[in-house]
């Protein structure tokens, strides 16, 4: 009697056998795939060009047949039912553990997260989107919405925020005011209140006559004038500009067009702020030549049209904008501290400016930056990143989210609840660390409240791990961040007691011995010294001049000098923070 023949599952396969069904398959693979590119287009037409792609397509034959082979190996030995039932139970066993493990971390991570929330709503802080965006204005009040400023945006973003792809090229920007031809400033030609130089406008008179021979941008006159009048006639060009800009700047509220609902707040836009910093900087220079001209009173306008383009995006939750505003305020002193040292300011035009700086405070500006930070962007883009695993990638090595993300990532598989441990870590470190750093209720910025803040920070990253990774991302970026606040808010205050040392001179002839002669009459109530909460320091000097100066940064009294110079500016990290004039 005849057997039957075994099943193939059964059946011992030899050594040939295999080598055998190895080559069957080597062959097929080879053969299909060199088929289907005879009807790829643009194929080799020469045999020197077709032999490298044969080599590799036998090359990968042969992967695909080990593969296919090994495969077939491996299932023959557990078709045994003994073996398939101890497989199943094995994989059952191993999911239900990565299934338990998945549950709990999600749920960990979540708890954390929102058991920090209740705590910290309790005490009045806020953890959501509404808390940070600035309410809706009407539109035709808002300063943003008005043709000149939103020509500044319009052309890639909609008024609702929205990316506009393509670009409108039929709008024309007005607000891109550009003082020098691509931005490249002549050298020695802007001053630098912090090193106590002066605005050289011979320097920008011999730029823009020089300019004729390149590009017809700038106005000039066929016979040189004075400095001051070449530099109005070159500014010239802006003037209808400026004043619609003007005109637009008294409306009551602002509001630009930010896109706080996308998915990515990563991905928002604001093509605003380089054009408002390089209209400050238009409007500076065109001052300081108003002002060596006798022309007090408009260059008092230009002032005060600064300091309106500079709050005009204060009420924006994004660190960046807060940066540019502090820029900006720094160019408006500069043309102040000009006045001032050449005594150009009348006491009426110095009582306006007292006014208008009196109305900056950033204090409570770099709570509501770094909150808008907190909620907005760490909160938003780890929010997004738990949805979207795969751009992680892209965030870590380009700096954003917007870069293209593979389709299947192995993000995918980290747990949602690592995404809230981030969270819920990042938040806890703004509210206990970061945000105390500005104390509202005695105007105190203490440098070693950073220090103990930056120390707890290199603690937490000492082992980086899961649930910290995107908060090491975010953080290292923001330590610096409230010394630049401090730096703003002791300018302004210096800037203030300079005007009530210049009312005081116009009026007893001299500067006084001590600031204590200066309250009530000519400033309401003398600021102190935000960085420790004294006095700050000052003297008359024998040669008409005084020297007014905070400890600074490093809490220490230099005698009034300031730090090294770097990057052309002086180091705010050393040295005093200086108000003083050039020596006559």
């Amino acid at each position: 009697m005849n057997e039957e023949p075994k099943s193939i599952w059964k059946k011992s396969w030899t050594g040939w056998s295999w080598l055998r069904a190895w080559l069957i398959v080597v062959a097929a693979t080879f053969f299909t795939v060199l088929i289907v590119t005879l009807f790829i287009p643009g194929r080799p037409r020469n045999f020197s060009d077709w032999w490298p792609a044969l080599v590799f397509t036998l090359l990968v034959s042969v992967v695909v047949a080990t593969a296919f082979v090994g495969l077939w190996a491996f299932t023959r030995q557990f078709f045994c039912w003994r073996n398939f039932r101890r497989l199943l139970f094995g994989a059952a066993c191993l999911a239900t553990l990565i299934a338990l493990f998945y549950a709990e971390e999600d749920w960990r991570g979540k708890h954390d997260w929102e058991k920090f929330k209740r705590q910290w709503e309790a005490k009045g802080e806020r953890f959501d989107m509404a808390s940070v965006i600035p309410p809706a204005v009407p539109e035709d009040q808002n300063f943003a919405m008005t043709p000149i400023v939103a020509s500044s945006y319009l052309y890639i973003l909609d008024k609702n925020g929205h990316r506009i792809n393509p670009q409108n090229t039929n709008i024309v920007d007005r607000l891109n005011m550009k003082a020098a031809y691509n931005d490249e400033w002549p050298t020695n030609g802007t001053g630098n209140w912090q090193k106590s130089t002066m605005s050289d406008l011979k320097v920008w008179q011999q730029y823009y006559r020089a300019l004729v021979a390149t590009t017809n941008m700038f106005s000039v006159a066929p016979q040189p004038q004075s400095p001051p009048a070449d530099v109005l006639l070159a500014l010239s060009k802006y003037d209808s500009a400026i004043e619609e800009l003007c005109q637009a700047s008294h409306l009551p509220y602002s509001r630009f067009p930010l896109n706080y609902d996308s998915e990515n707040p990563a991905v928002i836009l604001l093509p605003h702020l380089a054009d408002l910093k390089r209209s400050v900087r238009v409007l500076q220079l065109r001052a300081i030549a108003e002002l060596q001209l006798g022309q007090g009173e408009k260059a008092l306008e230009d002032v005060k049209l600064m300091l309106r383009l500079t709050d005009s995006i204060r009420t924006e939750p994004v660190l960046i904008s807060h940066l540019v505003r502090i820029a900006m305020v720094n160019i408006t002193l500069q043309l102040i501290w000009e006045g001032l040292a050449e005594h150009k300011w009348s006491d009426a035009q110095l009582v306006e400016l007292d006014s208008e700086l009196a109305k900056l405070d950033f204090l409570p500006d770099y709570g509501a930056a770094m909150r808008g930070e907190m909620v907005l962007c760490q909160e938003g883009i780890i929010d997004y990143l738990r949805r979207h695993p795969e751009q992680i990638s892209a965030m870590s090595d380009a700096g954003d989210s917007t870069q293209p993300a593979p389709a299947v990532s192995i993000n995918y598989l980290i747990p949602s609840g690592w995404f809230y441990q981030n969270q819920f870590r990042c938040s806890r470190f703004m509210v206990q660390q970061y945000l105390p750093l500005a104390d509202l209720e005695h105007r105190i910025i203490s440098p070693a409240s950073l220090r103990h803040a930056n120390a707890a920070l290199d603690l937490e990253f000492r082992h980086v791990s899961a649930y910290n990774r995107l908060e090491a991302m975010f953080f290292p970026a923001f330590g610096g961040a409230v010394k630049k606040f401090a730096y703003a808010q002791t300018s302004v205050d210096l800037a203030r007691v300079a005007i009530a040392l210049e009312r005081y001179r116009l009026a007893h002839g001299g500067y006084p011995e001590s600031l204590d002669a200066l309250a009530p009459q000519f400033i309401a109530k003398i600021p102190h010294d935000i960085i420790n909460g004294q006095p700050l320091h000052y003297r008359p000097e024998t040669n008409g001049q005084f020297v007014l100066y905070s400890v600074g940064w490093n809490e220490a009294d230099d005698g009034g000098e300031v730090g090294r110079i770097k990057y052309g500016t002086p180091d705010i990290s050393e040295g005093d923070w200086v108000w003083r004039y050039p020596a006559r």
